[in-house]
């Protein structure tokens, strides 16, 4: 079956478009259209995510990424329809230009072959999330087919779940995995899977114990360690997205190979829960500025490197202690900051030293951001589980896993 996927949720509008083929146990999909765009540039002059700009640019891309995922879909067929879209159709969207985009798109485009829609719901900043939801629920009305709300974070757990299946058109004789898979496998689920969920928004450990089922057994009781690392980068004066700035500029201080004088506590280090808290690691870094007086480039990077450092070494405390609690098969690790390289690497050592029985998974580079692959994936597992459509979908900010 074929799923037409938004996404929403923050500042990266996405849309794609998903042959989607198997039972659970064996699920494919295979990319046929896919369409993000990133705000990134568009936030950085606030440090990060501006909501009624968000919203905004959401509404300027959805109907074009849609169309532009169609073309890439070879689904995109042009018409000239005379009749005007019922309002039924239009009835949630309130701003005319948005209404005129969507009236537009649709009286030009020829029902795709399409079988659902999977739309993010949450968590996430509402505005946003009303976008993609409006967006979705017009397209359904008008196609007569159901859209299914999506947890943004069952997404991230899913696309750690994946693995590639290379082209062997794709294929070089340096690399057999292609710069755009576009076919994916889930892997063989091996339950209990521990999901470790670290993003801008989210720094959460929760355990599935079977498809869908979830138990929350740690979290962030203040900034995630992506806001964090979006903090600290602000007071290095380095741009938005702070996480890929932090990376680089900590590389180079550790590429030197010199001793790092400079150190940060590590928060809840030796709490006995599953909790994380990095608010008191970015105020340590603050305060560590206001104590010098000049801030030179290699400083910078050795503050940088020493922020890094800290925020690894209670990840792989904290990681630790979850799968001694919790004895998984699996480790699936998703969100941006698992693109992290330091994190990654230690994330790497540990489970190779000291849990040798436990498989890690952590996404394909281009799943590890916001997109639309993941949701679209997710609808087709929730699909194949039952999952019926909601009458009235919901923007739900502070969804939680489960509810």
């Amino acid at each position: 079956m074929k799923i037409l996927s938004i996404e929403t949720s923050c500042d990266e509008t996405g849309v794609a478009i998903l042959e989607c083929e198997g039972s659970f146990e064996g699920a494919s999909f295979t990319i046929l259209g896919n369409a993000l765009y990133s705000q990134a540039t568009l936030h950085a002059p606030y440090g990060g995510v501006y909501p009624n700009l968000a919203k905004r640019e959401h509404q300027n891309n959805l109907a074009p990424l849609a169309k532009e995922a169609l073309r890439e879909a070879g689904m995109l067929k042009a018409v000239e329809k005379t009749d005007a879209v019922h309002k039924d159709v239009l009835k949630n969207i309130r701003n005319e230009a948005f209404k005129n985009d969507i009236e537009e798109f649709l009286n030009t485009t020829e029902h795709p072959d399409i079988e659902f829609i999977a739309v993010t719901k949450g968590p996430g900043l509402e505005p946003a999330l009303w976008t993609g939801i409006n967006f979705a629920e017009s397209l359904g009305r008008a196609w007569n087919i159901p859209v299914i709300g999506i947890d943004h974070m069952e997404g991230h757990i899913f696309s750690a779940l994946l693995k590639q299946e290379v082209d062997s058109q794709q294929s070089t004789e340096q690399s057999e995995v292609p710069l755009n898979p576009k076919r994916y496998t889930l892997n063989a689920m091996h339950f209990p899977i521990l999901a470790f969920l670290i993003s801008g928004g989210h720094t959460e450990f929760v355990v599935m114990k079977e498809p869908f089922v979830y138990e929350h057994i740690g979290a962030t009781r203040d900034d995630a360690i992506g806001e964090a690392f979006d903090k600290v980068a602000r007071l290095l004066d380095l741009p938005y997205p702070g996480g890929p700035q932090i990376a680089e500029v900590a590389s180079r201080s550790r590429a030197r190979g010199e001793k790092n004088e400079i150190s940060f506590p590590r928060p809840m280090a030796k709490d006995d829960t599953c909790d994380f808290s990095f608010s008191g690691l970015k105020t340590a870094v603050l305060y560590k500025l206001r104590d010098m007086d000049k801030i030179d480039e290699k400083v910078k990077e050795q503050i940088a490197e020493a922020f890094e450092d800290a925020a690894r070494d209670v990840v792989i405390i904290k990681t630790k202690r979850a799968l001694e609690a919790t004895e998984p098969k699996i480790l699936a690790v998703g969100g941006g900051v698992s693109a992290n390289t330091e994190i990654k690497r230690a994330l790497t050592a540990l489970v190779d030293e000291e849990f040798s029985n436990i498989q890690l998974l952590f996404p394909d580079a281009t799943l590890t951001g916001d997109n639309a692959i993941m949701i679209g994936v997710a609808g087709y597992l929730r699909h194949l589980s039952g999952t019926r459509t909601a009458s009235n979908l919901s923007a739900l900010g502070n969804l939680k896993l489960g509810e």
